[in-house]
């Protein structure tokens, strides 16, 4: 049937209903569907045989509505304002077969919405915008992809929402390289990942809440680093959320994941985030923990505090020279040359409820194996109004009250965490391939309605009141 035909046909449908409606009539009571949407989406595949090639044939404002079935397809978007959407999240299933790269990769367009549907056994990505504005994901599960489940880089006014992120070296879920990123992670479950979230270099009005984090290698890891642009990372809001039992050992995790293994919600070299009203129980190292980032090979030092409110556009094509060769710091048998240290700075952590850390509930530490002065009790973190048993150095909530500058009392040196020691103790590196075994996802919650809801324009997320979040419930088992 030829898309003209159809589109006629959808309008006369349309108006049949509204006729009828206009009589008092039903149309499900003589078969009829009742509910036949007033849009015209572009089906796959009665209509189209792919959805690459619904989606080149996609216009501003058009719905690609996929049905039931495994397609193998790597699908890049460039066009703008379209709503790509399975009929079925569970078993609408875009398979890579571990040979394509990504599921569903938007590419420097604004408006795409995916919705609905699974991407499983990629090389890299599961579902990947980059370079967008006014993105979103919902309602998606991806798994035992190489790189990242659903992942943002350098885009921005984002939503990922009600999704499942399993099985990724890397992490489930990932916002990276952009400040302020005006973008929200709402009712997500990250399992089974080398980090459960990760965003490098990423924050400004970013919030990841009212989601769960377990049985990765570690939990929610934004972090700082000079290999991407934008850093530091900063400002990045994490409330009401479940992390527990983080420490899975048996599969996938890059590098960093090793770093940071066996910790609930790790913030290396972070800045001014917020960290409330979370529950965290059952890690191996910390529960909550403010560290640094000791990167190897650096591009470039850290900037002035002057410069952490520098949004990621006004710096993103500065050329950024070498760095001097007298400010070039190793320690052999840890750190490679021109290694820098990023410190954790100004994080607020106030009212979680944290247990069963093997370390500390709560730790904040430092490396000054350069002599720069930068000591655990100047880098003005503060804890206030948590439930724990446990912290590094001990009385922590004693030593950096929070809000943050307020001056406290107690030993520092007392009950600190022995970082270099933990640098140097990481498990063994997984196999390139481990991503290939981790479970399989059982069915997932689907979309309300998927063939009769109209698709919307996207104008960006719904920022969270977080003062009305509370500390989420102990799930059962």
């Amino acid at each position: 049937m030829s898309r003209t035909r159809s589109r006629w046909m959808a309008v006369a449908v349309a108006a049949i209903a509204l006729v009828a409606a206009a009589c008092g009539g039903d149309s499900s009571s003589s078969g009829g569907t009742g509910n036949a949407p007033a849009f015209d989406p572009l089906q796959v595949p009665s209509e189209f045989p792919t959805i690459q090639a619904a989606v080149d044939a996609a216009k501003e404002g058009d719905l690609v509505l996929v049905a039931p079935g495994t397609y193998a397809e790597a699908v890049d978007v460039t066009k703008p304002n379209i709503t790509i959407r399975g009929e079925d999240r569970n078993t609408v299933i875009l398979d890579g077969g571990f040979e394509l790269e990504n599921g569903i990769r938007v590419l420097e367009t604004d408006g795409v919405v995916v919705e609905n549907m699974t991407a499983r056994n990629y090389k890299s990505n599961g579902f990947f915008w980059t370079g967008s504005d006014f993105y979103r994901g919902s309602y998606l599960t991806a798994y035992r992809n190489g790189d990242y489940g659903i992942y943002a880089f350098d885009a921005y006014h984002g939503q990922f929402d009600h999704s499942l992120g399993s099985g990724s070296p890397d992490a489930g879920f990932y916002i990276g390289e952009c400040f302020p990123c005006d973008a929200v992670i709402s009712d997500v479950v990250s399992e089974y990942n080398g980090l459960g979230y990760s965003g490098t270099n990423s924050g400004g009005d970013l919030f990841i809440v009212n989601s769960t984090f377990r049985n990765n290698r570690a939990g929610i890891v934004p972090n700082t680093g000079a290999y991407e642009l934008c850093y530091p990372e900063r400002e990045s809001t994490i409330v009401g959320n479940v992390v527990h039992d983080n420490n899975y050992l048996d599969g996938p995790g890059i590098d960093v994941s090793l770093l940071a293994q066996g910790n609930g919600i790790l913030l290396p070299g972070g800045v001014r985030n917020t960290v409330e009203r979370n529950l965290v129980f059952d890690h191996d190292r910390t529960g909550i923990g403010l560290v640094p980032y000791p990167e190897e090979d650096a591009n470039d030092t850290a900037p002035d505090r002057s410069e952490w409110d520098t949004p990621c556009e006004e710096v993103r094509d500065l050329e950024i020279p070498p760095i001097p060769p007298e400010q070039c710091k190793s320690v052999e048998g840890l750190l490679a040359a021109c290694a820098v240290i990023w410190n954790p700075f100004e994080n607020v952590v106030q009212g979680n409820v944290v247990s069963g850390s093997g370390l500390a509930d709560l730790a904040v530490a430092t490396i000054d194996i350069f002599g720069t002065g930068e000591s655990v009790d100047k880098l003005g973190n503060c804890f206030s109004g948590n439930t724990f048993a446990t912290t590094a150095p001990e009385q922590l909530e004693a030593l950096a009250p929070c809000p943050v500058g307020t001056a406290g009392t107690g030993d520092w040196n007392a009950g600190g965490l022995d970082l270099l020691s933990l640098l140097s103790d990481t498990p063994p590196k997984p196999a390139a391939d481990a991503y290939k075994t981790t479970p399989e996802p059982g069915p997932q919650e689907n979309m309300p309605d998927p063939t009769t809801t109209a698709p919307t324009k996207y104008t960006g997320p719904t920022l969270p009141d977080v003062s009305t979040i509370q500390v989420p419930a102990k799930p059962a088992g």
